[in-house]
């Protein structure tokens, strides 16, 4: 089973070689930018804060921040705690479908191609309701005020969690 998109010790050499190309293409297009997450940093923070969730996120499923590339794939992690949405291959299908919701990016889509290929692999038997979470969270995205290109959580990580949902109308 494919691990979760969020950089691991246990990265597969096939996704490994997804990031390298994603930031190759964020250097050519000029759209790569500085680490923005600082794990250390977030976990000084209160606990219900949005950063501080960041930090737990990442530590419950034994994963790193992504530190390289476009800030879209930098703070992908972010939206896994902004929407609930797990980090298992169900979970990321989901945030790549609220993602197109919000703002279609040919990333994202291939992506979330990718991810339902190898859920159908696995999980057969659970289409129909695999579905419906997509498409749920595909109307999530459209129905929210969310832009993945131009938030910036690095101002709200001392906010609390729910604050930052009501924010993007992500709850």
């Amino acid at each position: 089973m494919m691990p979760p998109v969020a950089a691991s010790p246990t990265t597969t050499p096939r996704l490994q070689q997804i990031l390298d190309l994603l930031d190759r293409q964020a250097q050519a297009q000029g759209k790569a930018v500085p680490q923005i997450v600082n794990l250390e940093q977030l976990r000084t923070l209160q606990s219900g804060t949005f950063g501080r969730a960041w930090a737990d996120l990442l530590s419950e499923n034994n994963l790193q921040p992504f530190t390289t590339g476009s800030r879209r794939k930098q703070l992908h992690d972010g939206i896994h705690v902004l929407t609930g949405y797990g980090t298992d291959l169900v979970g990321e299908a989901e945030v790549q479908a609220f993602v197109l919701g919000s703002k279609f990016g040919l990333t994202n889509m291939i992506l979330g191609l990718g991810l339902l290929r190898v859920i159908s692999r696995h999980q057969s038997h659970r289409q129909q309701f695999i579905w419906q979470r997509l498409w749920q969270a595909y109307q999530r995205g459209v129905n929210s005020h969310f832009d993945p290109d131009t938030w910036q959580p690095e101002l709200l990580w001392h906010w609390s969690v729910t604050d930052v949902q009501a924010l993007f109308a992500v709850l």
